[in-house]
């Protein structure tokens, strides 16, 4: 089931969002709180997920791209259709070949998995949204050094075990 409304684009923090209306937000199913939705801001499509706030319902955060593709502004009133988003996200996110055999080649393939799960899966959605061959080497060549300990990134924290 489709839904529209409008609503005037504001900031929580730095970032803009829009508050969906209880008459929509009502309607729809919300996994483990959250509720995965896909719909236009003023004609340009999105995927989105709407976030429940404590005494407010839910928040439709807007971003950069979001923005950008409606022409919108905070402050700006746009107009939204949404539905919900019945797709499986973020779940097939399978680990690059030419990743895993390095990190086989390397030793490490054990010392990725106890990276914490989404951590694991980011990496695995980067990598495979990388758009050359050349980009992906690179990348999997400076996460090889990563995780052997010659480069630091405050993003590969290993699980305590």
């Amino acid at each position: 089931m489709k839904f529209s409304f409008k609503s005037r684009i504001y900031r929580v923090g730095v970032n803009p969002c829009v508050k969906v209306p209880y008459r929509i937000s009502d309607k729809l199913k919300a996994t483990k709180g959250y509720i995965p939705v896909k719909g236009t801001i003023n004609k340009h499509f999105f995927q989105q997920t709407l976030v429940p706030v404590k005494d407010e319902g839910y928040r439709l955060y807007i971003n950069g791209p979001m923005l950008k593709g409606a022409d919108l502004k905070v402050g700006q009133t746009a107009y939204f259709n949404i539905e919900q988003d019945t797709l499986e996200r973020n779940k097939n996110h399978p680990m690059p070949t030419a990743f895993k055999r390095k990190l086989k080649e390397h030793k490490l393939l054990h010392i990725f998995t106890r990276l914490a799960p989404s951590r694991q899966k980011e990496i695995n959605r980067y990598l495979n949204n990388l758009k050359t061959d050349e980009a992906l080497m690179s990348n999997v060549d400076k996460l090889i050094r990563v995780l052997k300990g010659k480069e630091s990134s405050p993003l590969l924290r290993v699980k305590d075990e």
